[in-house]
């Protein structure tokens, strides 16, 4: 594809609308949210059991140790036979 020419980008660019300029706005906050005591939140502590939570994590692992493992052995292997 051969390469666009000056007069074609020129042109290009002249039709090309530019976009019309942002106001920013800075937001007031309105008194009566400002004036509202802070709500006092429930907190309670949850204890998690990651061994269940996760515990298909550990059998993934154990595949893709199993995987790597054979993949090592094949390439010693053929590393052998190939000299």
């Amino acid at each position: 594809m051969a390469k666009k020419s000056r007069r074609a980008r020129k042109k290009a660019r002249a039709t090309r609308p530019t976009p019309p300029a942002r106001k920013t706005l800075v937001p007031q906050p309105s008194p009566a949210i400002a004036k509202k005591p802070p709500r006092p939140e429930k907190m309670t502590k949850k204890t998690v059991d990651f061994a269940t939570e996760y515990r298909y994590v550990y059998t993934d692992l154990k595949r893709i140790a199993i995987a790597a493992a054979a993949m090592l052995a094949v390439l010693i292997i053929l590393s052998f036979v190939i000299r």
